[in-house]
């Protein structure tokens, strides 16, 4: 665990960071102002907070983060908390951002045809392979799942595979690729994850960060 006094709070880069900047800024939270320079190689920050910092991580990694103890908290998606399952993550509060769903999608010419009711074997793109076999393990297919890190939509069209797995929000990039989703796996937002051994050693430090958040959720929601 960190040997400093201050909580730290995992923060993955890119639209998550977009939409949790407001939600700190509700509980008075501020980042130094080099956080906001773009060109930047810092990656721990100050807050207005003296007992909080902020990490700037990558989605998957705000996860791995929390679950190691090298930050007490985190704002992870419920995406990346299904994939890996961490038993040291608690994940009490979703904080409503970052609204999303993990879905199949597939080519145009397929998809006015296909059934997924009737697959018994897919082979798929994703960023996901643990929870899309589950998935579609509990549907008693099964599934060849080909782990790939970004441009999922091109896989179908270079042979890589017919189908990929992956988040989608408008659906306009599947589209612009010639895809549709065909199958929802399930509908994704972020959520605090909070570590577990962090959450007994530094109860009320921990669990005061917790109840702000949820008073803020909480107001936004009434």
């Amino acid at each position: 665990m960190p040997t400093d006094k201050k909580i730290v709070l995992a923060l993955p880069k890119g639209r998550i960071q977009q939409e949790a900047l407001p939600l700190l800024a509700r509980l008075g939270v501020e980042p130094e102002a080099a956080f906001r320079d773009p060109d930047t190689r810092q990656l721990r920050f100050a807050t207005s907070d003296p007992q909080l910092d902020l990490i700037q991580v990558r989605s998957f990694d705000a996860a791995t983060f929390v679950a190691f103890g090298a930050a007490e908290l985190g704002i992870v998606g419920n995406d990346v908390l299904m994939e890996f399952d961490y038993p040291e993550i608690y994940a009490p509060l979703d904080l409503r951002i970052g609204r999303c769903r993990l879905a199949v999608a597939e080519p145009e010419a397929m998809g006015t045809e296909d059934n997924p009711a009737r697959w018994s074997f897919v082979r798929v793109a994703t960023k996901y392979p643990s929870l899309t076999r589950r998935h579609f393990a509990a549907r008693g297919v099964q599934a060849q799942c080909i782990k790939l890190n970004g441009a999922m939509e091109l896989a179908p069209s270079m042979g890589l595979c017919e189908r990929i797995v992956d988040l989608v929000s408008s659906g306009q990039t599947l589209r612009e690729n010639g895809l549709v989703e065909v199958e929802k796996i399930a509908d994704i937002t972020s959520r605090l994850a909070v570590n577990r051994t962090a959450l007994k050693t530094r109860t009320d430090a921990v669990t005061r960060w917790v109840d702000r958040f949820r008073e803020r959720v909480d107001a936004a929601l009434s």
